[in-house]
């Protein structure tokens, strides 16, 4: 083989190898290296003004627990203003952080729960260099819960979470909980990470790789730098053994997550469950677009499960 050759064929292999690293570090940063887009769901001044009242309420704590791997975590507390049994832990998507999740602390302080609301890790002032999509954070909800038992032998839990908080709080289902946890809300959850990735990518502008080969760089450039296998965040799975009672909510003109995948981890749940469609509603806006039924759907449920 002539030198020509061997240099042409080097080159080839040199650009093809750097081509798919460059690709890999894209796709890993894009998707699991934390960075939080504070506003990017203020779709309703309602949200933004949520944000600020839990920066500014007065009864407002800042609580930090060790996770089983020993990163520090940090949660918001606010307790109801008269003595409460009850407990919502509300669990907030990606790219943002807990203070996103204010519009629906109010209702339930108005309701006489007490609020927590953790940083997922890798947000807010939790610590964590990946964002896990639910499978890390199940365990670091685990530990908020067992933190809420120590504070309340009497707890009642209800776990509320939205878009991959919807997914961490069906992930959290699927574990063996105590029974200070007596239901679940999850607005707007995937079924799979792997279908959701590969929804994601399709939609992305000038996507030049295969699906299937985009979903094995990206399983693997993740496995190898965050340790996880995206094919393991499976709600879907959690759900078939979950014994907490669930109520699925998502808007029917979801363009981020499939509004199907609802349907299908309602039909997959094993526990006693509940299933709401709000008509017209994005991602996330649910709360926003049809408060009242939205809420009353919600409350309706809480007051049978408690």
């Amino acid at each position: 083989m002539s030198k020509k050759n061997t240099f042409l064929k080097l080159g080839i292999f040199t650009a093809l190898f750097g081509g798919v690293y460059a690709f890999s570090d894209y796709i890993y940063k894009i998707s699991t290296k934390p960075h939080e887009h504070h506003g990017a769901n203020d779709f309703d001044p309602a949200i933004t003004e949520g944000r600020r009242f839990v920066r500014n309420h007065v009864s407002r704590q800042d609580v930090f627990i060790e996770a089983i791997d020993q990163i520090r975590l940090h949660a918001s507390y606010i307790p109801a203003a008269d003595e409460s049994h009850n407990y919502v832990i509300l669990i907030h998507g990606i790219w943002d952080n807990h203070e996103s999740n204010g519009i629906y602390a109010k209702h339930y302080l108005e309701k006489g729960f007490n609020c927590l609301l953790p940083d997922l890790r890798g947000f807010g002032e939790s610590e964590g260099d990946y964002i896990g999509y639910g499978l890390d954070d199940r365990l670091d909800i685990m530990e908020w819960i067992y933190w809420l038992i120590k504070k309340d032998k009497e707890a009642k839990i209800i776990l509320h979470g939205m878009s991959m908080g919807a997914a961490t709080t069906l992930l959290t289902t699927g574990e063996h909980l105590p029974e200070n946890v007596k239901g679940a809300i999850a607005d707007s959850s995937y079924s799979t990470l792997r279908e959701q990735f590969a929804a994601t990518y399709k939609s992305f502008p000038g996507s030049f790789l295969p699906t299937p080969i985009a979903l094995a760089v990206s399983r693997a450039i993740i496995y190898l730098r965050a340790g996880y296998d995206i094919n393991d965040v499976t709600p879907i799975k959690a759900v078939e053994k979950s014994e907490t009672p669930t109520l699925f909510i998502h808007g029917d003109d979801d363009r981020f997550i499939d509004p199907h995948m609802c349907s299908r981890l309602y039909e997959a749940a094993s526990c006693k469950k509940q299933y709401c469609m709000i008509l017209g509603a994005a991602h996330i806006e649910g709360v926003v677009k049809d408060p009242t039924n939205y809420w009353l759907k919600v409350d309706s449920f809480i007051n049978k499960i408690l």
